[in-house]
């Protein structure tokens, strides 16, 4: 028998965001997180995402022992205002038993019916900054920092449940040149020229704090377009800036500003963080501090996490300026890798970005969507 419990305590939220290290322990491309940060990010004390959404927790047990898990999240805000009636559900983890993946999701059914919702929809976090996706290719390859990895079963529970796809995300694995192309460096010094553009020069993290606003505007103003797009809040955007910004560099960030000192465009790379939370595995003591700062320090490889351009320089070659200073740092830190962040599949502006940096798609995650 399957018995889902409502978890409160902090001990079983512990048990809730430690239970796929153990389903996942002998997996060599299941990349944890940090297990305090969860922790923090699911507690309604010290996340602002709560002043919008409301989130309850479940752990499923069979004869005592822990088989799944699942969060259910009314996200007030893409209710409200854009009029998306939908329960979210994240966090989800489970043994491969499609009677256990069933008793879980009956907790979103069950809230969807409560509130007089429309539909379910996940894997999702709390808004559209978060990890998102139940994965469908690419399952030999380890996740980066900011998405899950799953098991192939799950896809098939859902499908079995007689749940649809939603949205679809793919990834790229780019190639890096030794050596910047021509052409990328002489269209990026005339679209400079033309529309008086300049790359903004940060030498420390300070120097990043007062742009860091303007980048989220950026990040509304260029994908409000999208399914998924959220409205991100201010009091989010404190918190985005406070729980990452040790994990920022100022080499890896690119701002370009116009004549009135105005940001245009921007895009934040890190050096690919995957084999050190691995090493770390959920913990920044005693060592994994240590592999954190060793993967900024000396990396082959990068993961590129943003990009935002103002609609009135989308399609001016904005990027080529993006993509020269890109060039100019990983040929310095010896990166010849690069993994881009999961883009929507009908998002094809983006994907035509790399069509010189040799893209081979090697990832697919989708959302799957089911009516009350």
């Amino acid at each position: 028998m399957i018995e889902v419990k409502k978890i409160t305590s902090q001990q079983d939220i512990k048990k809730f965001v430690k239970f796929p290290f153990s389903l996942y322990k002998k997996s060599p491309f299941w990349v944890p997180p940090l297990i305090n940060d969860e922790i923090e990010t699911l507690d309604s004390e010290k996340n602002p995402v709560f002043k919008n959404a409301d989130a309850d927790y479940y752990l499923a047990y069979r004869d005592g022992k822990a088989v799944g898990r699942i969060a259910i999240i009314i996200n007030h805000v893409e209710i409200n205002e854009t009029g998306k009636k939908k329960v979210r559900f994240g966090w989800l983890d489970m043994i491969d038993d499609l009677d256990v993946t069933q008793a879980l999701l009956a907790k979103a059914y069950e809230k969807g019916a409560e509130l007089g919702l429309e539909y379910i929809e996940g894997p999702v976090g709390f808004g559209n900054m978060e990890k998102a996706g139940v994965l469908t290719d690419g399952f030999d390859k380890m996740n980066t920092m900011i998405t899950w990895y799953h098991h192939p079963y799950y896809a098939q529970h859902f499908e079995k449940l007689g749940f649809e796809k939603q949205a679809t995300w793919i990834e790229f694995s780019l190639s890096i040149p030794p050596s910047i192309k021509e052409k990328v460096a002489k269209f990026s010094g005339i679209v400079k020229q033309r529309y008086s553009l300049s790359v903004i020069e940060f030498k420390n993290k300070k120097e990043i704090l007062p742009y860091v606003d303007k980048m989220f505007e950026l990040l509304n103003k260029t994908y409000n377009s999208l399914q998924t797009f959220v409205p991100i809040q201010q009091y989010q955007i404190d918190y985005y800036k406070e729980k990452y910004f040790s994990f920022i560099q100022p080499d890896y960030i690119t701002c370009i500003k116009d004549k009135n000192d105005e940001l245009v465009a921007f895009s934040i790379v890190m050096p690919s963080f995957s084999k050190a939370l691995k090493k770390a595995n959920g913990s920044l003591f005693p060592f994994g501090w240590y592999h954190l700062w060793q993967a900024q320090r000396k990396n082959d490889k990068a993961a590129f996490y943003l990009i935002g351009i103002d609609p009135e320089y989308q399609g001016k070659g904005v990027t080529a300026i993006i993509f020269e200073e890109m060039q100019n740092l990983f040929n310095s830190k010896g990166i010849d890798t690069v993994e881009t962040n999961p883009e929507l599949i009908e998002n094809t502006a983006v994907q035509l970005l790399w069509k010189d940096y040799k893209p081979v798609q090697h990832k697919e995650r989708s959302t799957f969507k089911k009516y009350l």
